[in-house]
Protein backbone atom coordinates (compact mmCIF):
# COMPACT_ATOMS: atom_id res chain seq x y z
CA UNK A 1 0.00 0.00 0.00
CA UNK A 2 1.27 3.51 -0.82
CA UNK A 3 -0.02 7.03 -0.31
CA UNK A 4 0.09 9.46 -3.26
CA UNK A 5 -1.30 12.90 -4.12
CA UNK A 6 -2.98 14.15 -7.31
CA UNK A 7 -2.33 17.55 -8.96
CA UNK A 8 -4.81 19.24 -6.61
CA UNK A 9 -3.10 17.91 -3.49
CA UNK A 10 -5.82 15.35 -2.71
CA UNK A 11 -4.44 12.13 -1.16
CA UNK A 12 -5.28 8.69 -2.57
CA UNK A 13 -4.10 5.18 -1.71
CA UNK A 14 -2.44 2.80 -4.21
CA UNK A 15 -3.02 -0.89 -3.42
CA UNK A 16 -0.30 -3.15 -4.78
CA UNK A 17 -2.28 -6.36 -5.02
CA UNK A 18 -0.56 -7.66 -8.11
CA UNK A 19 2.03 -9.57 -6.04
CA UNK A 20 -0.70 -11.32 -4.07
CA UNK A 21 -2.51 -12.53 -7.20
CA UNK A 22 -1.74 -16.11 -8.13
CA UNK A 23 -2.42 -17.84 -11.42
CA UNK A 24 -5.00 -20.63 -11.37
CA UNK A 25 -3.44 -24.01 -12.05
CA UNK A 26 -4.42 -27.67 -11.94
CA UNK A 27 -7.70 -28.62 -10.29
CA UNK A 28 -8.55 -25.00 -9.40
CA UNK A 29 -8.21 -23.97 -13.06
CA UNK A 30 -10.39 -26.88 -14.18
CA UNK A 31 -13.09 -26.03 -11.62
CA UNK A 32 -13.02 -22.36 -12.68
CA UNK A 33 -13.36 -23.41 -16.33
CA UNK A 34 -16.26 -25.73 -15.53
CA UNK A 35 -17.99 -22.94 -13.56
CA UNK A 36 -17.74 -20.61 -16.60
CA UNK A 37 -19.19 -23.25 -18.94
CA UNK A 38 -22.02 -24.07 -16.52
CA UNK A 39 -22.91 -20.37 -16.19
CA UNK A 40 -23.48 -20.10 -19.96
CA UNK A 41 -25.51 -23.34 -20.05
CA UNK A 42 -27.66 -22.12 -17.13
CA UNK A 43 -28.70 -19.05 -19.15
CA UNK A 44 -29.97 -21.18 -22.05
CA UNK A 45 -31.54 -23.96 -19.96
CA UNK A 46 -34.81 -22.05 -19.47
CA UNK A 47 -35.14 -21.50 -23.26
CA UNK A 48 -35.24 -25.23 -24.10
CA UNK A 49 -38.36 -26.86 -25.52
CA UNK A 50 -41.83 -25.75 -26.68
CA UNK A 51 -42.54 -24.00 -23.36
CA UNK A 52 -39.10 -22.41 -23.11
CA UNK A 53 -38.84 -18.73 -22.19
CA UNK A 54 -37.53 -15.96 -24.47
CA UNK A 55 -34.56 -13.71 -23.72
CA UNK A 56 -34.47 -9.97 -24.35
CA UNK A 57 -31.05 -8.76 -25.47
CA UNK A 58 -30.10 -5.10 -25.68
CA UNK A 59 -27.16 -4.07 -27.84
CA UNK A 60 -24.83 -1.16 -26.90
CA UNK A 61 -26.60 1.11 -29.42
CA UNK A 62 -30.03 0.40 -27.91
CA UNK A 63 -31.36 -2.21 -30.40
CA UNK A 64 -33.51 -4.84 -28.70
CA UNK A 65 -33.71 -8.49 -29.79
CA UNK A 66 -36.24 -10.96 -28.35
CA UNK A 67 -35.45 -14.60 -29.12
CA UNK A 68 -35.13 -18.11 -27.68
CA UNK A 69 -32.71 -19.29 -30.39
CA UNK A 70 -29.56 -20.47 -28.58
CA UNK A 71 -27.12 -19.39 -31.29
CA UNK A 72 -28.59 -15.87 -31.47
CA UNK A 73 -28.61 -15.42 -27.66
CA UNK A 74 -24.95 -16.42 -27.34
CA UNK A 75 -23.93 -14.49 -30.47
CA UNK A 76 -25.31 -11.25 -29.06
CA UNK A 77 -24.10 -11.77 -25.48
CA UNK A 78 -20.95 -9.86 -24.53
CA UNK A 79 -18.77 -12.76 -23.32
CA UNK A 80 -15.24 -12.07 -21.99
CA UNK A 81 -14.31 -15.40 -20.43
CA UNK A 82 -12.39 -17.63 -22.85
CA UNK A 83 -14.13 -20.85 -21.74
CA UNK A 84 -17.54 -19.20 -22.09
CA UNK A 85 -16.44 -18.22 -25.64
CA UNK A 86 -15.89 -21.93 -26.36
CA UNK A 87 -19.57 -22.52 -25.50
CA UNK A 88 -20.53 -19.71 -27.89
CA UNK A 89 -18.42 -21.38 -30.61
CA UNK A 90 -20.11 -24.71 -29.80
CA UNK A 91 -23.56 -23.23 -30.41
CA UNK A 92 -22.33 -21.54 -33.61
CA UNK A 93 -20.89 -24.84 -34.91
CA UNK A 94 -24.23 -26.58 -34.38
CA UNK A 95 -25.98 -23.69 -36.17
CA UNK A 96 -23.61 -23.81 -39.17
CA UNK A 97 -23.63 -27.59 -39.51
CA UNK A 98 -27.25 -28.47 -38.67
CA UNK A 99 -29.16 -25.19 -38.18
CA UNK A 100 -31.24 -26.52 -35.29
CA UNK A 101 -30.58 -27.77 -31.72
CA UNK A 102 -28.35 -24.82 -30.77
CA UNK A 103 -29.87 -24.55 -27.27
CA UNK A 104 -29.86 -28.29 -26.56
CA UNK A 105 -26.16 -28.71 -27.42
CA UNK A 106 -25.11 -26.05 -24.87
CA UNK A 107 -27.43 -27.45 -22.16
CA UNK A 108 -25.95 -30.93 -22.74
CA UNK A 109 -22.38 -29.56 -22.59
CA UNK A 110 -23.24 -27.78 -19.31
CA UNK A 111 -24.62 -31.03 -17.84
CA UNK A 112 -21.50 -32.95 -18.91
CA UNK A 113 -19.32 -30.32 -17.19
CA UNK A 114 -21.44 -30.59 -14.04
CA UNK A 115 -20.95 -34.37 -13.94
CA UNK A 116 -17.22 -33.93 -14.65
CA UNK A 117 -16.92 -31.62 -11.64
CA UNK A 118 -18.36 -34.31 -9.34
CA UNK A 119 -15.92 -36.87 -10.77
CA UNK A 120 -12.95 -34.51 -10.32
CA UNK A 121 -13.90 -34.06 -6.65
CA UNK A 122 -13.79 -37.85 -6.27
CA UNK A 123 -10.18 -37.79 -7.44
CA UNK A 124 -10.61 -39.11 -10.98
CA UNK A 125 -8.08 -37.72 -13.44
CA UNK A 126 -9.54 -35.40 -16.15
CA UNK A 127 -7.97 -37.51 -18.94
CA UNK A 128 -9.83 -40.57 -17.64
CA UNK A 129 -13.09 -38.58 -17.59
CA UNK A 130 -12.47 -37.38 -21.16
CA UNK A 131 -11.81 -40.98 -22.32
CA UNK A 132 -14.98 -42.19 -20.59
CA UNK A 133 -17.02 -39.44 -22.23
CA UNK A 134 -15.59 -40.39 -25.63
CA UNK A 135 -16.61 -44.05 -25.16
CA UNK A 136 -20.07 -43.03 -23.92
CA UNK A 137 -20.63 -40.68 -26.87
CA UNK A 138 -19.90 -43.53 -29.31
CA UNK A 139 -22.37 -45.79 -27.50
CA UNK A 140 -25.02 -43.03 -27.59
CA UNK A 141 -24.51 -42.32 -31.32
CA UNK A 142 -24.73 -46.04 -32.17
CA UNK A 143 -27.90 -46.35 -30.06
CA UNK A 144 -29.45 -43.39 -31.92
CA UNK A 145 -28.88 -45.21 -35.22
CA UNK A 146 -30.55 -48.28 -33.72
CA UNK A 147 -33.73 -46.42 -32.66
CA UNK A 148 -33.89 -44.16 -35.77
CA UNK A 149 -36.55 -44.67 -38.40
CA UNK A 150 -36.51 -43.81 -42.09
CA UNK A 151 -39.46 -42.32 -43.91
CA UNK A 152 -40.14 -41.82 -47.57
CA UNK A 153 -41.21 -38.49 -48.99
CA UNK A 154 -41.47 -36.84 -52.38
CA UNK A 155 -42.95 -33.81 -54.14
CA UNK A 156 -46.42 -35.37 -53.76
CA UNK A 157 -45.92 -36.58 -50.15
CA UNK A 158 -44.46 -33.79 -48.04
CA UNK A 159 -46.29 -34.57 -44.79
CA UNK A 160 -43.30 -36.23 -43.00
CA UNK A 161 -41.13 -33.19 -43.79
CA UNK A 162 -43.87 -30.81 -42.60
CA UNK A 163 -44.30 -32.72 -39.31
CA UNK A 164 -40.55 -32.54 -38.56
CA UNK A 165 -40.41 -28.81 -39.35
CA UNK A 166 -43.44 -28.28 -37.09
CA UNK A 167 -41.48 -29.86 -34.20
CA UNK A 168 -38.70 -27.31 -34.78
CA UNK A 169 -41.13 -24.39 -34.95
CA UNK A 170 -43.13 -25.48 -31.87
CA UNK A 171 -40.48 -23.97 -29.58
CA UNK A 172 -40.45 -20.65 -31.45
CA UNK A 173 -42.49 -17.49 -31.10
CA UNK A 174 -44.32 -18.40 -34.37
CA UNK A 175 -45.77 -21.64 -32.98
CA UNK A 176 -49.39 -20.45 -33.29
CA UNK A 177 -49.12 -20.78 -37.09
CA UNK A 178 -46.40 -23.44 -37.21
CA UNK A 179 -48.32 -25.57 -39.73
CA UNK A 180 -48.38 -22.78 -42.35
CA UNK A 181 -44.74 -21.86 -41.71
CA UNK A 182 -43.61 -25.49 -41.92
CA UNK A 183 -45.42 -25.96 -45.25
CA UNK A 184 -43.84 -22.78 -46.65
CA UNK A 185 -40.36 -23.92 -45.53
CA UNK A 186 -40.77 -27.42 -47.01
CA UNK A 187 -42.15 -26.15 -50.34
CA UNK A 188 -39.30 -23.64 -50.59
CA UNK A 189 -36.66 -26.32 -49.97
CA UNK A 190 -38.26 -28.76 -52.44
CA UNK A 191 -38.39 -25.97 -55.07
CA UNK A 192 -34.59 -25.52 -54.95
CA UNK A 193 -33.61 -29.16 -54.11
CA UNK A 194 -32.06 -31.67 -56.47
CA UNK A 195 -33.65 -34.85 -55.07
CA UNK A 196 -31.58 -37.20 -57.28
CA UNK A 197 -28.27 -35.81 -56.01
CA UNK A 198 -29.73 -35.09 -52.54
CA UNK A 199 -28.42 -31.56 -52.79
CA UNK A 200 -30.05 -28.35 -51.49
CA UNK A 201 -28.68 -24.86 -52.13
CA UNK A 202 -30.25 -22.63 -49.45
CA UNK A 203 -28.69 -19.54 -51.11
CA UNK A 204 -31.46 -19.79 -53.73
CA UNK A 205 -34.08 -19.15 -51.02
CA UNK A 206 -34.39 -15.46 -50.22
CA UNK A 207 -36.12 -14.49 -46.97
CA UNK A 208 -37.60 -10.98 -47.12
CA UNK A 209 -39.67 -9.19 -44.48
CA UNK A 210 -41.88 -6.11 -44.31
CA UNK A 211 -43.44 -4.61 -41.16
CA UNK A 212 -47.23 -4.59 -41.28
CA UNK A 213 -49.95 -7.17 -41.76
CA UNK A 214 -50.08 -10.30 -39.63
CA UNK A 215 -47.98 -13.43 -39.39
CA UNK A 216 -50.59 -15.44 -41.32
CA UNK A 217 -49.98 -13.16 -44.36
CA UNK A 218 -46.51 -14.71 -44.82
CA UNK A 219 -46.29 -16.20 -48.31
CA UNK A 220 -44.02 -18.20 -50.58
CA UNK A 221 -43.35 -16.55 -53.95
CA UNK A 222 -41.99 -18.69 -56.79
CA UNK A 223 -39.74 -15.93 -57.99
CA UNK A 224 -37.89 -12.96 -56.54
CA UNK A 225 -39.15 -10.04 -54.43
CA UNK A 226 -37.07 -6.87 -54.55
CA UNK A 227 -37.57 -4.05 -52.05
CA UNK A 228 -37.65 -1.45 -54.86
CA UNK A 229 -40.23 0.20 -57.11
CA UNK A 230 -40.29 1.49 -60.68
CA UNK A 231 -37.92 4.44 -61.14
CA UNK A 232 -40.72 6.71 -62.50
CA UNK A 233 -44.22 6.92 -60.97
CA UNK A 234 -45.84 6.90 -64.45
CA UNK A 235 -44.17 3.65 -65.56
CA UNK A 236 -46.52 0.62 -65.78
CA UNK A 237 -47.02 -1.27 -62.50
CA UNK A 238 -47.73 -4.64 -64.13
CA UNK A 239 -45.85 -6.14 -67.10
CA UNK A 240 -46.44 -9.59 -68.60
CA UNK A 241 -44.05 -11.77 -70.67
CA UNK A 242 -41.08 -9.67 -69.67
CA UNK A 243 -37.59 -9.64 -71.21
CA UNK A 244 -35.29 -8.29 -68.51
CA UNK A 245 -31.95 -6.57 -69.14
CA UNK A 246 -29.83 -6.95 -65.96
CA UNK A 247 -27.17 -4.22 -65.96
CA UNK A 248 -24.26 -3.32 -63.71
CA UNK A 249 -23.33 -0.27 -65.83
CA UNK A 250 -24.82 3.15 -64.99
CA UNK A 251 -27.25 5.05 -67.25
CA UNK A 252 -25.04 8.12 -67.51
CA UNK A 253 -22.34 9.55 -69.80
CA UNK A 254 -18.83 8.13 -69.22
CA UNK A 255 -16.60 10.08 -66.85
CA UNK A 256 -12.78 10.27 -66.92
CA UNK A 257 -11.19 8.54 -63.94
CA UNK A 258 -8.71 11.39 -63.40
CA UNK A 259 -9.56 14.87 -62.13
CA UNK A 260 -11.11 16.99 -64.86
CA UNK A 261 -12.68 20.36 -65.48
CA UNK A 262 -14.86 21.58 -68.39
CA UNK A 263 -14.82 25.29 -69.22
CA UNK A 264 -17.98 26.51 -70.99
CA UNK A 265 -17.88 30.16 -72.03
CA UNK A 266 -20.58 30.35 -74.71
CA UNK A 267 -24.19 29.29 -75.07
CA UNK A 268 -23.33 27.26 -78.18
CA UNK A 269 -20.79 25.15 -76.25
CA UNK A 270 -23.33 24.45 -73.52
CA UNK A 271 -25.91 23.50 -76.18
CA UNK A 272 -23.40 21.13 -77.83
CA UNK A 273 -22.57 19.52 -74.46
CA UNK A 274 -26.26 19.05 -73.65
CA UNK A 275 -26.99 17.49 -77.04
CA UNK A 276 -23.98 15.17 -76.71
CA UNK A 277 -25.19 14.05 -73.26
CA UNK A 278 -28.69 13.48 -74.61
CA UNK A 279 -27.22 11.43 -77.47
CA UNK A 280 -25.44 9.20 -74.93
CA UNK A 281 -28.73 8.57 -73.13
CA UNK A 282 -30.53 8.00 -76.46
CA UNK A 283 -27.96 5.43 -77.55
CA UNK A 284 -28.13 3.58 -74.21
CA UNK A 285 -31.93 3.38 -74.24
CA UNK A 286 -31.95 2.43 -77.94
CA UNK A 287 -29.48 -0.43 -77.33
CA UNK A 288 -31.83 -1.85 -74.69
CA UNK A 289 -34.83 -1.46 -77.03
CA UNK A 290 -32.97 -3.02 -79.99
CA UNK A 291 -32.21 -6.27 -78.18
CA UNK A 292 -35.90 -6.58 -77.18
CA UNK A 293 -35.73 -5.66 -73.49
CA UNK A 294 -39.08 -4.68 -71.93
CA UNK A 295 -37.67 -4.02 -68.42
CA UNK A 296 -34.27 -2.74 -67.28
CA UNK A 297 -32.92 -3.63 -63.82
CA UNK A 298 -29.82 -1.58 -63.00
CA UNK A 299 -27.38 -1.87 -60.10
CA UNK A 300 -26.66 1.85 -60.22
CA UNK A 301 -28.82 4.94 -60.30
CA UNK A 302 -29.58 7.28 -63.19
CA UNK A 303 -30.49 10.94 -63.19
CA UNK A 304 -33.86 12.54 -63.93
CA UNK A 305 -33.06 13.10 -67.62
CA UNK A 306 -32.39 9.40 -68.20
CA UNK A 307 -35.43 8.46 -66.12
CA UNK A 308 -37.63 10.82 -68.16
CA UNK A 309 -36.26 9.43 -71.44
CA UNK A 310 -36.86 5.82 -70.33
CA UNK A 311 -40.46 6.65 -69.46
CA UNK A 312 -41.06 8.37 -72.83
CA UNK A 313 -39.53 5.44 -74.73
CA UNK A 314 -41.86 3.01 -72.84
CA UNK A 315 -38.97 1.18 -71.21
CA UNK A 316 -39.76 0.56 -67.51
CA UNK A 317 -36.70 0.54 -65.25
CA UNK A 318 -35.68 -0.26 -61.66
CA UNK A 319 -32.58 1.30 -60.13
CA UNK A 320 -30.30 0.78 -57.11
CA UNK A 321 -30.82 -3.01 -56.97
CA UNK A 322 -28.22 -4.75 -54.77
CA UNK A 323 -25.66 -7.23 -56.08
CA UNK A 324 -27.13 -10.26 -54.24
CA UNK A 325 -30.61 -9.50 -55.62
CA UNK A 326 -29.17 -9.11 -59.14
CA UNK A 327 -27.57 -12.55 -58.91
CA UNK A 328 -30.83 -14.15 -57.70
CA UNK A 329 -32.80 -12.38 -60.47
CA UNK A 330 -30.27 -13.64 -63.04
CA UNK A 331 -30.56 -17.24 -61.68
CA UNK A 332 -34.37 -17.11 -61.57
CA UNK A 333 -34.92 -15.52 -65.01
CA UNK A 334 -32.10 -17.34 -66.79
CA UNK A 335 -30.49 -14.02 -67.76
CA UNK A 336 -26.89 -12.82 -67.70
CA UNK A 337 -25.54 -9.84 -65.75
CA UNK A 338 -24.24 -7.36 -68.34
CA UNK A 339 -21.35 -5.03 -67.33
CA UNK A 340 -21.31 -2.87 -70.55
CA UNK A 341 -24.01 -1.74 -72.98
CA UNK A 342 -21.86 -2.93 -75.89
CA UNK A 343 -22.16 -6.53 -74.62
CA UNK A 344 -25.98 -6.50 -74.43
CA UNK A 345 -27.44 -9.18 -76.74
CA UNK A 346 -30.91 -10.85 -76.93
CA UNK A 347 -29.62 -14.16 -75.51
CA UNK A 348 -28.45 -12.38 -72.31
CA UNK A 349 -31.97 -11.21 -71.41
CA UNK A 350 -33.82 -12.87 -68.54
CA UNK A 351 -37.41 -14.01 -68.99
CA UNK A 352 -40.30 -13.77 -66.53
CA UNK A 353 -44.03 -14.31 -66.98
CA UNK A 354 -45.06 -11.41 -64.73
CA UNK A 355 -43.44 -8.42 -63.05
CA UNK A 356 -45.72 -6.41 -60.76
CA UNK A 357 -45.37 -3.66 -58.21
CA UNK A 358 -47.30 -4.17 -54.97
CA UNK A 359 -48.20 -1.48 -52.40
CA UNK A 360 -48.63 -2.15 -48.67
CA UNK A 361 -51.18 -0.60 -46.32
CA UNK A 362 -51.61 3.16 -46.12
CA UNK A 363 -47.87 3.80 -46.46
CA UNK A 364 -46.05 4.40 -49.73
CA UNK A 365 -44.02 1.20 -49.30
CA UNK A 366 -43.82 -0.73 -52.56
CA UNK A 367 -42.08 -3.93 -53.58
CA UNK A 368 -41.41 -5.53 -56.94
CA UNK A 369 -42.52 -9.13 -57.56
CA UNK A 370 -40.78 -11.04 -60.37
CA UNK A 371 -42.84 -14.23 -60.90
CA UNK A 372 -43.32 -17.16 -63.32
CA UNK A 373 -39.60 -17.12 -64.09
CA UNK A 374 -37.85 -19.25 -66.70
CA UNK A 375 -35.98 -21.07 -63.92
CA UNK A 376 -38.25 -21.55 -60.91
CA UNK A 377 -35.35 -22.76 -58.72
CA UNK A 378 -35.10 -19.42 -56.95
CA UNK A 379 -37.87 -18.61 -54.47
CA UNK A 380 -38.64 -15.95 -51.87
CA UNK A 381 -40.32 -16.32 -48.48
CA UNK A 382 -42.05 -13.02 -47.77
CA UNK A 383 -42.70 -12.49 -44.03
CA UNK A 384 -45.22 -10.06 -42.56
CA UNK A 385 -45.45 -9.13 -38.89
CA UNK A 386 -46.55 -6.50 -36.41
CA UNK A 387 -43.07 -5.14 -35.68
CA UNK A 388 -39.41 -5.45 -36.66
CA UNK A 389 -38.54 -7.76 -33.75
CA UNK A 390 -41.31 -10.19 -34.75
CA UNK A 391 -40.07 -10.29 -38.34
CA UNK A 392 -36.43 -10.86 -37.31
CA UNK A 393 -37.43 -13.71 -34.95
CA UNK A 394 -39.64 -15.24 -37.68
CA UNK A 395 -36.67 -15.10 -40.08
CA UNK A 396 -34.55 -17.01 -37.55
CA UNK A 397 -37.35 -19.57 -37.02
CA UNK A 398 -37.82 -20.05 -40.78
CA UNK A 399 -34.03 -20.50 -41.15
CA UNK A 400 -34.14 -23.35 -38.60
CA UNK A 401 -37.09 -24.98 -40.40
CA UNK A 402 -35.31 -24.67 -43.79
CA UNK A 403 -32.18 -26.31 -42.32
CA UNK A 404 -34.23 -29.19 -40.86
CA UNK A 405 -35.96 -29.81 -44.22
CA UNK A 406 -32.56 -29.73 -45.96
CA UNK A 407 -31.09 -32.21 -43.44
CA UNK A 408 -33.98 -34.61 -44.04
CA UNK A 409 -33.38 -34.50 -47.79
CA UNK A 410 -29.68 -35.28 -47.18
CA UNK A 411 -30.52 -38.06 -44.69
CA UNK A 412 -34.15 -39.11 -44.21
CA UNK A 413 -33.61 -40.80 -40.80
CA UNK A 414 -35.48 -39.39 -37.80
CA UNK A 415 -35.57 -39.96 -34.05
CA UNK A 416 -38.46 -38.98 -31.82
CA UNK A 417 -38.29 -35.77 -29.76
CA UNK A 418 -39.55 -34.72 -26.34
CA UNK A 419 -36.35 -36.05 -24.75
CA UNK A 420 -37.20 -39.66 -25.74
CA UNK A 421 -33.95 -40.11 -27.72
CA UNK A 422 -31.84 -38.80 -24.81
CA UNK A 423 -33.61 -41.09 -22.30
CA UNK A 424 -33.11 -44.11 -24.61
CA UNK A 425 -29.41 -43.22 -24.99
CA UNK A 426 -29.06 -42.71 -21.23
CA UNK A 427 -30.46 -46.21 -20.56
CA UNK A 428 -28.15 -47.74 -23.21
CA UNK A 429 -25.05 -45.90 -21.90
CA UNK A 430 -25.87 -46.84 -18.26
CA UNK A 431 -26.20 -50.51 -19.26
CA UNK A 432 -22.92 -50.42 -21.20
CA UNK A 433 -20.95 -48.92 -18.26
CA UNK A 434 -20.67 -52.34 -16.52
CA UNK A 435 -18.69 -53.72 -19.48
CA UNK A 436 -15.74 -51.40 -18.71
CA UNK A 437 -13.61 -52.45 -15.72
CA UNK A 438 -11.57 -49.23 -15.35
CA UNK A 439 -12.43 -45.87 -13.81
CA UNK A 440 -13.89 -44.87 -17.20
CA UNK A 441 -17.13 -46.54 -16.10
CA UNK A 442 -17.71 -43.68 -13.63
CA UNK A 443 -17.41 -41.17 -16.48
CA UNK A 444 -19.73 -43.29 -18.65
CA UNK A 445 -22.35 -43.28 -15.87
CA UNK A 446 -21.84 -39.53 -15.49
CA UNK A 447 -22.49 -39.17 -19.24
CA UNK A 448 -25.77 -41.12 -18.84
CA UNK A 449 -26.82 -38.78 -16.01
CA UNK A 450 -25.93 -35.74 -18.17
CA UNK A 451 -28.16 -37.02 -21.00
CA UNK A 452 -31.07 -37.01 -18.52
CA UNK A 453 -30.63 -33.25 -18.08
CA UNK A 454 -32.33 -32.54 -21.46
CA UNK A 455 -35.68 -34.26 -20.64
CA UNK A 456 -35.43 -32.86 -17.10
CA UNK A 457 -35.09 -29.30 -18.46
CA UNK A 458 -38.03 -29.91 -20.82
CA UNK A 459 -40.20 -31.05 -17.89
CA UNK A 460 -39.07 -28.14 -15.71
CA UNK A 461 -39.79 -25.55 -18.43
CA UNK A 462 -43.24 -27.08 -19.01
CA UNK A 463 -44.23 -26.62 -15.36
CA UNK A 464 -44.01 -30.36 -14.50
CA UNK A 465 -42.21 -32.00 -11.57
CA UNK A 466 -38.84 -32.71 -13.27
CA UNK A 467 -37.51 -35.71 -11.27
CA UNK A 468 -40.94 -37.36 -10.91
CA UNK A 469 -41.77 -36.94 -14.63
CA UNK A 470 -38.36 -38.19 -15.79
CA UNK A 471 -38.50 -41.25 -13.49
CA UNK A 472 -41.99 -42.19 -14.75
CA UNK A 473 -40.99 -41.86 -18.44
CA UNK A 474 -37.72 -43.74 -17.92
CA UNK A 475 -39.44 -46.66 -16.18
CA UNK A 476 -42.07 -46.71 -18.97
CA UNK A 477 -39.31 -46.95 -21.60
CA UNK A 478 -37.61 -49.83 -19.74
CA UNK A 479 -40.84 -51.76 -19.00
CA UNK A 480 -42.32 -51.47 -22.51
CA UNK A 481 -38.93 -51.47 -24.30
CA UNK A 482 -40.30 -48.46 -26.16
CA UNK A 483 -37.71 -45.76 -27.11
CA UNK A 484 -40.47 -43.37 -28.25
CA UNK A 485 -41.63 -42.37 -24.74
CA UNK A 486 -40.75 -38.75 -23.92
CA UNK A 487 -41.90 -35.76 -21.90
CA UNK A 488 -45.47 -34.65 -22.66
CA UNK A 489 -44.65 -30.92 -22.75
CA UNK A 490 -47.91 -29.89 -24.47
CA UNK A 491 -50.20 -31.86 -22.10
CA UNK A 492 -51.63 -33.99 -24.91
CA UNK A 493 -52.22 -36.92 -22.59
CA UNK A 494 -49.73 -39.43 -23.99
CA UNK A 495 -45.96 -39.81 -23.55
CA UNK A 496 -45.61 -41.57 -26.90
CA UNK A 497 -43.82 -39.09 -29.18
CA UNK A 498 -44.70 -41.13 -32.27
CA UNK A 499 -48.40 -40.57 -31.58
CA UNK A 500 -47.72 -36.86 -30.93
CA UNK A 501 -45.75 -36.58 -34.23
CA UNK A 502 -42.74 -35.03 -32.50
CA UNK A 503 -39.76 -35.75 -34.77
CA UNK A 504 -36.13 -34.65 -34.86
CA UNK A 505 -33.45 -35.35 -37.46
CA UNK A 506 -31.02 -38.15 -36.65
CA UNK A 507 -27.95 -36.23 -37.89
CA UNK A 508 -28.94 -33.20 -35.79
CA UNK A 509 -29.18 -35.27 -32.60
CA UNK A 510 -25.93 -37.15 -33.30
CA UNK A 511 -24.13 -33.87 -34.01
CA UNK A 512 -25.37 -32.46 -30.68
CA UNK A 513 -23.85 -35.33 -28.70
CA UNK A 514 -20.56 -35.39 -30.63
CA UNK A 515 -20.01 -31.61 -30.53
CA UNK A 516 -20.89 -31.30 -26.82
CA UNK A 517 -18.51 -34.18 -25.93
CA UNK A 518 -15.73 -32.66 -28.05
CA UNK A 519 -15.92 -29.25 -26.36
CA UNK A 520 -16.21 -30.70 -22.84
CA UNK A 521 -13.11 -32.86 -23.45
CA UNK A 522 -11.23 -29.74 -24.55
CA UNK A 523 -12.30 -27.81 -21.42
CA UNK A 524 -11.32 -30.71 -19.12
CA UNK A 525 -7.81 -30.83 -20.59
CA UNK A 526 -7.11 -27.15 -19.79
CA UNK A 527 -5.24 -26.98 -16.47
CA UNK A 528 -3.57 -23.56 -16.73
CA UNK A 529 -4.81 -20.18 -17.99
CA UNK A 530 -2.01 -17.81 -18.99
CA UNK A 531 -2.80 -14.16 -19.71
CA UNK A 532 -0.78 -12.15 -22.32
CA UNK A 533 0.90 -10.08 -19.56
CA UNK A 534 2.54 -13.21 -18.12
CA UNK A 535 4.77 -14.18 -21.06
Amino acid sequence: MALAFDEFGRPFIILKEQEQKSRLRGLDAQKANIAAGKAVARILRTSLGPKGMDKMLQSPDGDVTITNDGATILEQMDVDNQIAKLMVELSRSQDYEIGDGTTGVVVLAGALLEQAEKLLERGIHPIRIAEGYELASRIAVENLEGIAQKFEFGPSNIEPLVQTCMTTLSSKIVNRCKRDMAEIAVKAVLAVADLERKDVNLDLIKVEGKVGGKLEDTELVYGIIVDKDMSHPQMPKRIEDVNIAILTCPFEPPKPKTKHKVDIDTVEKFQTLRLQEQKYFDDMVQKCKDVGATLVICQWGFDDEANHLLMHRNLPAVRWVGGVELELIAIATGGRIVPRFQELTPDKLGKAGLVREKSFGTTKDRMLYIEHCANSRAVTIFIRGGNKMMIEETKRSIHDALCVARNLILNNSIVYGGGSAEIACSIAVEAAADRYPGVEQYAIRGFADALDSIPMALAENSGLQPIETLSAVKSEQIKENNPFCGIDCNDVGTNNMREQNVFETLIGKQQQILLATQVVKMILKIDDVISPAEY
